[in-house]
């Protein structure tokens, strides 16, 4: 009677056998995933992001995972060896539209970016923006694909450097070191302060500020 057969154990680094099943590299494949959903002020920032299999940074991964200075690093390593495209969606935008359909938006302007069309995309997540080619969403895909974990750390990496822009813009709320997450320190800033032009004022906690309860 056979052994009983062994569940496969996932990969502990992303890795590139959605692309290549997608086509790549005969076919312009990228990876799409975004930073800034949850956060209360700032932009929703999305890369797209096409990998050259020869010149592969070392060690991309889901951003998450790795610390401010890695990604720094591997985003530099990144703007020479691969085509990334950037988009975003405004915090008017947000409150606009809601934050799932400006993440959409951002989505699909970072495609729409990048200087080679891609004839594939991965997705983060489990939702299609709308874009000009094929694509399929990969949940948690920036821990599972290389392409969509190199444009997690690509729009993270921007996003944070945009956070760190608006706080010289709007001093005292501390968006270098919490880039607009909801932390107590930005809590106190706010009851200090009041919302300023960059928070999101669609979202409960910057709404409650904006009309308490009489």
């Amino acid at each position: 009677m056979p052994p009983p057969s062994k569940k496969a154990v996932p990969s502990a680094l992303p890795d590139f056998r959605f692309e290549l099943e997608a086509g790549h590299p005969r076919l312009a494949v990228c990876g799409v995933d975004e930073a800034g959903r949850g956060p209360w002020a700032g932009p929703v920032v999305a890369a797209a992001v096409i990998l050259d299999p020869a010149r592969l940074p070392a060690g991309l991964n889901d951003s998450k995972k790795l610390d401010a200075a890695r990604r720094e690093s591997l985003f530099a390593a990144l703007e020479a060896s691969a085509v990334i495209g950037i988009g975003e969606a405004s915090v008017e935008e947000i409150d606009r539209l809601n934050i799932l359909q400006a993440t959409m938006l951002a989505m699909s302007r970072a495609v729409a970016a990048l200087s080679t069309p891609p004839a594939f995309a991965l997705i983060d997540g489990n939702r299609l923006p709308a874009l000009p080619c094929p694509a399929r969403t990969i949940v948690k895909g920036d821990a599972l694909s290389l392409s969509v974990a190199a444009a997690s750390i690509a729009a993270k990496t921007v996003r944070d450097r945009t956070m760190c822009a608006l706080a010289e813009i709007h001093p005292g709320y501390g968006f270098e070191r919490h880039k607009g997450y909801g932390t107590a320190a930005h809590t106190q800033a706010l009851l200090r302060l009041g919302p300023c032009a960059a928070h999101r004022s669609s979202f409960a906690p910057i709404r409650k500020i904006l009309s308490p309860p009489a």
